[in-house]
Parts: structure tokens; C-alpha cells; sequence
């Protein structure tokens, strides 16, 4: 079928919270559906923020899951070592999303896409397993959106098994696509995949949308327009991935020598260990924790300087948001993505993870540099939500005639 026609596509994830990687299937759902698509966006639930991103165009399918062990029976009836790790896997920690894996099959029996995109690993087995069992003829793409070795040296229970369950199951996509060459790297290595199985896909961003949406106002006393104190800004989910106890050790220092602020948007289970830091470090009328923004991008367009702190990425979709946004950026050179992103610092200083004394002088380095908004929008322009689409279009769907969406 390569006239053009619809063709019915699915994405697969447990709920839509906020991180990089769900407003990422929101924006590739939203695109194949701005192109005529028929887009499902099946979720174990139908919850997170990153709903209200996704293009009413875009039907979203409620698995009602909510029992793992309902999942049991056909977990047992799949081929290779998942009958000796579904004990682990359905103990103690563990995952979620395989409470989806009876009413997946159940929705590829009743609707038959024709392809299947999921992300995040396990996200990706049970798309692979719900396959599987069905028989349906759904393509399945799965795609890595961090690194995986990190996952597993976290030490939770289920992503002991991780490992194993990608070698194995894999292999079985019809399509593996990481975010960044880091992340696909690290796959390969970390589940002794053969070299060349995964596929390298860049996040992209609407940077036209990013600048439209930059430019609405906010009320924040800092970031008025005649004020006279930089603003720094960091935006991620407050979990330790994003190292926010390093970015304040460094913003404490920084504030020893010059007068700055710091806001950091986000929302998460660290809140109150931040909060204590900030009280700790006496930063309390220099920092400000106001939560999770649906639209950050007005705090990205008027802060003077947008810093990655984290310890390990996949891709880091913020950073080329912020630079749609016209902001100078900092990060650190941590696993992976940045370095892509900023074209080995040409873009944006990179610094040692982990270091607050380095992130501090990369900041101070970057405040009194001459900002170059034009260029940070021009380098976020080389990751194009359109090209990002194609080369998604091409792993679901390889027969498809790629029209660009009406004008």
C-alpha cells in the first residue's frame, strides 16, 4: 500500500508523564495524525501532563490496566527465559506496565494497526510480548530513550532482568531506534546485541512551536523585562538523573561572587531533599522551585542562561528546546546526547558531571559571554520535528509515500 492512504498507526506507553520521552510521543502522534494518519495512543492509563500535548486528532485507547499478575498467564505461554524471570518481575519492584500486556493483545486482536511504536524498555517488551501472543502482523518498533547500563546499575529490582529480556526479545522488532549514537552504543554493549540492530533517530523539536509559545507571557518576578538580576534556568523532572544537589553546590558558589537567581521547573519524588538543600545552603530567596510547567518555554526565552546538570541522558530534548528559545546553555558532558546536541561544545559549554565546581565556572563563563540568540535557534533548527518524523514514518511503515502534512 504506498498511495498515500492512511495507514493506522499505534504508540504504546504505560501513561503520559512528564519527561522528555513522553512529550516526544506526543509530538511524533500528533504529527503522523497532522499528515492524515490514523494515530492511536494506547496508554495502561490514560493520566500525565503530556496528555494535553497530544492533537485531539489523535485517539487515545484506555487499556484500564491496573493488575500485573492478570498478565501472568500469558507471560508463561512466551517462548525463552521470561517463564524463569516473570517470578522476579512480578515480586518486589515490580514494573507497572506489564499490567497492559492482557489488554494489549486484546486491543491488537480487536484493532490491528498496522504498526506499533512504544518507548522506554519495558514499555517495549510488552509491546514485543503482546505481539507475540496475539500473532497479529503489527510491526513493532521499539525505541530506546536512555541509557540502558544506568537503568541497570540503579540497582531496582526490575531492571536486573533488562539486560537479558533486550538480547533476547529485540532482535524480534522490526525496528530498534535510539536517541542518541550514545544510547544506541550503550544498548548494544549492555544486552550484547549484534552491532548494527539499532538505529540511531534524533529527537526533534517544533521549533517553530517552541518560539510562538515562547513569546506568552508569564508572571514571574524575576524574569520581568526591565530587570537587572540574571536568571538561570533548569527544567527535568526533580529525580536524581538531573543532579540538582551539583547545580545547587555550584549556583551556592556562584552567589558567593555576583548577584544571580535560579529557578528550576520540575516535579518529582526529590522536592523535599531539595527543598532541605536549598535551606541548607542558604539559597532561599535566590531559588525558586515553582513545579511542573505545561508550557516552560516564556521562562526559557527570558532566562539568561538554561543549564543541564544531569548525571546521564538519552537525548535530551530540553536542551534543543532551549536553544529554539533563543537561550545560552550549559551542560554537562554526561551520557549521552549533550555532546550531539551541542556539537561538541560549539553550541554550549560542556563540563565534567557531577563537578560543582566546574558547573560553576561554566556558568559564570557563560553569564558573561555575549549571548547569541540567532545562533542557538539555528542550531536547534538541525533537529526539525519533520525530519524527525520521516525517519519515524520510514522504521513504521517502509512502504509509505511520505507526504508533508497540508499547508
Amino acid at each position: 500500500m504506498t498511495d498515500g492512504s492512511p495507514r493506522h498507526i499505534a504508540f504504546f506507553q504505560k501513561a503520559m508523564g512528564g519527561g522528555g520521552a513522553e512529550r516526544m510521543v506526543a509530538m511524533l502522534a500528533s504529527g503522523l495524525a497532522a499528515r492524515g494518519h490514523r494515530v492511536d495512543l494506547v496508554l495502561g492509563q490514560p493520566r500525565g501532563p503530556m496528555l494535553e500535548h497530544v492533537s485531539p486528532s489523535v485517539r487515545v485507547v484506555d487499556l484500564a490496566a491496573h493488575c500485573a499478575r492478570l498478565g501472568v498467564p500469558a507471560l508463561l505461554r512466551l517462548p525463552g527465559s521470561i517463564r524463569e524471570l516473570a517470578p522476579r518481575l512480578l515480586l518486589k519492584g515490580r514494573p507497572r506496565v506489564l499490567a497492559c500486556l492482557r489488554p494489549l493483545i486484546d486491543y491488537l486482536l480487536r484493532e490491528r494497526p498496522e504498526a506499533m511504536l512504544s518507548t522506554v524498555s519495558f514499555n517495549g517488551l510488552v509491546a514485543l510480548w503482546a505481539r507475540e501472543i496475539s500473532g497479529v502482523p503489527t510491526r513493532v518498533v521499539v525505541r530506546e530513550a536512555n541509557t540502558l547500563s544506568q537503568h541497570v546499575s540503579g540497582g531496582k529490582h526490575e531492571f536486573r532482568s533488562l539486560p537479558r529480556l533486550i538480547g533476547e526479545w529485540y532482535p524480534k522488532a522490526d525496528a530498534v531506534v535510539a536517541v542518541s549514537d550514545g544510547v544506541r552504543d550503550d544498548l548494544e554493549r549492555s544486552a550484547k546485541l549484534k552491532a548494527g540492530i539499532a538505529q540511531t533517530i534524533h529527537n526533534g523539536v517544533d521549533t517553530e512551536r517552541v518560539e510562538k509559545l515562547g513569546a506568552e507571557p508569564i508572571e514571574h518576578p524575576w524574569l520581568t523585562a526591565h530587570r537587572r538580576t540574571p536568571v538561570i534556568l533548569s527544567v527535568g523532572r526533580l529525580k536524581p538523573q538531573k543532579a540538582y544537589p551539583t547545580l545547587l553546590r555550584a549556583f551556592a558558589q556562584l552567589r558567593r561572587r555576583r548577584t544571580v537567581k535560579l529557578v528550576i521547573l520540575g516535579e518529582g519524588k526529590d522536592r523535599e531533599k531539595l527543598e532541605a538543600l536549598v535551606e541548607e545552603l542558604g539559597l532561599g530567596k535566590d531559588v525558586d522551585l515553582p513545579g511542573f510547567a505545561s508550557n516552560p518555554y516564556p521562562f526559557m526565552a527570558r532566562a539568561d542562561l538554561f543549564v543541564l546538570a544531569s548525571n546521564w541522558e538519552g537525548f535530551p530534548n530540553v536542551l534543543i528546546e532551549a536553544l529554539a528559545a533563543g537561550c545560552s546553555v550549559v551542560s554537562t558532558d554526561c551520557p549521552s546526547g549533550p555532546r550531539e546536541v551541542l556539537a561538541a561544545g560549539r553550541y554550549g559549554r560542556l563540563v565534567p558531571i557531577d563537578d560543582p565546581n566546574a558547573l560553576a565556572f561554566g556558568i559564570e563563563a557563560s553569564l558573561d559571554a555575549e549571548p547569541d540568540a540567532e545562533r542557538a535557534r539555528h542550531r536547534a533548527r538541525d533537529f526539525s520535528i519533520d525530519h524527525t518524523i520521516e525517519r519515524y514514518l520510514a522504521a513504521l511503515l517502509p512502504d509509505e509515500r511520505r507526504d508533508k502534512p497540508p499547508s
